[in-house]
């Protein structure tokens, strides 16, 4: 991992594992992921492109899903992982996600012939704006440009107006970004609002009700700033799938316990990783000039040590059993 300044003046390099044998970072493309993960499925088990715009309890205890097609679906249980925008969240009483005061445009760099990156991450840190960077296949890599905004702002897809803002929030800065922007197809270009939910005890609903249960984002949306988000949606499968199984093999009336159980495991985790998330952005995103001066001569050169600083990524998980 290699840190930058805006003018392109190296900070700090690290190498993870001189930092700490336990620390690795592998970067996928989520569009690879997901597809791995449907291919271990019958072909028939997932139906894509299918909105939920109506949840409700019926009589016998299973749960009505009706889709925007006008699909309906009787469920004995309902895994809600549709993201932060979640209809199952909402039915559930949770509150929206909340603005966190930073926006990301993102995207994916696309190299035909080769792109051109040693295997690292690559950060740059400017007064209230950031960025970086990291390949994620031989001709693909992944960037972002996180800055400063007291709203979210209307929502724009047009990607010749994204690339346009995200290369003018940059125009100085190092002219691999900016390659990088120019070279990003137009469907992999993005501007999001950064988003949280703490989860906090007594104030917030469990993640499950009766059979209904939340994973991910859906439940637990944290700001990316630890790069966890995904990781700690994937730990969430695994516990929830660990739970589910032994409920199953005891009978139906234990599956409302597992969920319950699940939950109990899981918040000692995501809800002090989202708090510290949003508190390393914030971090991350100061503009005083003085601080900023500090934080790139002597913070990061002098003072940062990276396995403390990771160690919120360890997670044992056993190989699951079949």
């Amino acid at each position: 991992m290699v840190v930058k300044s805006e003018d392109g003046r190296e900070l700090r390099s690290f190498k993870f594992k001189d930092e700490d044998q336990t620390q690795e970072v592998r970067a996928v493309e989520r569009r690879i992921l997901l597809e791995t993960l449907a291919n271990q499925l019958p072909s028939e088990a997932v139906q894509f492109s299918s909105k939920l715009s109506k949840i409700e309890s019926s009589e016998n205890g299973e749960t009505l899903l009706e889709l925007t097609d006008g699909t309906r679906l009787l469920a004995k249980i309902v895994i809600g992982c549709d993201g932060i925008r979640s209809p199952i969240a909402k039915w559930m009483g949770f509150s929206k996600p909340k603005y966190a005061g930073h926006c990301a445009f993102r995207g994916l760099g696309f190299y035909p012939n080769g792109q051109p990156f040693a295997p690292r991450v690559s950060y740059i840190y400017g007064r209230g704006l950031r960025a970086g960077y990291v390949p994620v296949s031989p001709t693909k890599v992944y960037w972002f440009i996180c800055y400063n905004s007291l709203s979210a702002g209307p929502k724009i897809t047009d990607p010749i107006l994204l690339k346009k803002q995200a290369r003018e929030l940059v125009k100085n800065w190092p002219a691999e970004l900016l390659k990088l922007i120019d070279l990003t197809p137009d469907e992999t270009i993005s501007k999001t609002p950064l988003v949280d939910r703490w989860l906090w005890p007594g104030v917030s609903p469990p993640a499950s009700a009766g059979k209904v249960v939340l994973v991910g984002d859906a439940w637990h949306p944290m700001t990316p700033n630890l790069g966890q988000g995904a990781c700690c949606a994937l730990e969430d499968a695994v516990i929830l799938t660990r739970k589910l199984a032994d409920a199953i093999k005891s009978g139906p009336a234990s599956v409302d316990g597992a969920l319950r159980a699940y939950g109990d495991e899981r918040w000692p985790r995501v809800f002090p990783l989202t708090i510290r998330a949003n508190l390393v952005g914030s971090l991350l995103q100061w503009d005083n000039p003085l601080i900023c001066s500090v934080r790139n001569n002597v913070v990061i050169p002098k003072l940062v040590r990276l396995g403390p600083v990771l160690e919120h990524t360890n997670f044992e998980c056993e190989p699951l059993k079949s």
